[in-house]
């Protein structure tokens, strides 16, 4: 994708080809009043997204990066959202979108914008973006979505509860829960941190941006020091949260 990123002229065309055939959600708020012009315009003819000169091969690990976005979601949620089509398909439909606009140089403000809005999380999925607004909505979006990223791969370690409601919910592990009753505060769901969690879960849940690895498990506040971090390996330090794998 680094060498793709190189080459913007033909990746814009290719991003204003996936705008046109994409499904028309409009983002739900502005991130950052002010910031570059990233919407590219869904009335472009068609003979516009036909590939340029030479540049098939292009294209083509354009193509071959969607597939293996989507494939890498498949393994990650497949258990999630099995018996969910709907989901699954519209989570498909976002990963195989984010990989153009960031192929076509959109940066991660404004693909948590794009996505913020969509179609409704199932019950799995917003267990994470409540997660995301209660742990992190003061932290940067790289850290929100850190966090949905350890939810994700804490569900899949077999170390801890196997879906993304019962590892928020699990006792202890996060305090905004309460730890009796599994019950947490409500959210402002007209807030902007709502807006950006939800593009943050749904970027997430389709593994469509780079975060922390699947083996990143544990993080904790840096204004705390529980003793567990002297005995696992630190791995990154984002915003006011220090991440660790085993």
């Amino acid at each position: 994708m680094k060498k793709l990123l190189g080459i913007r002229g033909i990746a814009a065309v290719v991003g204003t080809f996936m705008l046109t055939l994409g499904s028309g959600n409009a983002s739900a708020q502005t991130v950052q009043p002010a910031k570059i012009n990233y919407s590219l315009s869904s009335n472009a003819s068609p003979a516009y997204a036909r590939p340029l000169a030479g540049s098939g091969p292009v294209v083509s690990a354009v193509q071959r990066t969607v597939t293996a976005t989507t494939d890498m979601f498949s393994n990650a949620v497949g258990s999630v959202f099995g018996t969910q089509p709907n989901m699954q398909s519209d989570i498909h439909r976002i990963a195989r979108e984010a990989a153009w606009l960031r192929a076509a140089g959109w940066p991660l403000y404004a693909l948590v914008d794009r996505f913020s809005a969509g179609a409704p999380l199932n019950e799995e999925a917003h267990c994470i973006a409540v997660a995301v607004y209660h742990e992190a909505r003061g932290e940067s979006l790289e850290g929100q979505l850190a966090v949905a990223r350890v939810i994700m791969n804490r569900a899949a370690s077999g170390k801890y509860p196997p879906s993304w409601c019962g590892t928020v919910k699990q006792p202890w592990q996060f305090s905004f829960v309460n730890p009796r009753t599994g019950l947490y505060p409500s959210v402002n769901e007209s807030s902007a941190a709502w807006s950006k969690a939800l593009g943050v879960t749904r970027l997430a849940i389709a593994n469509a941006y780079p975060s922390l690895s699947n083996d990143v498990l544990w993080y904790h506040a840096d204004y705390v020091a529980p003793s567990w971090g002297r005995r696992l390996s630190r791995v990154d330090k984002i915003g006011a949260h220090i991440f660790y794998r085993a």
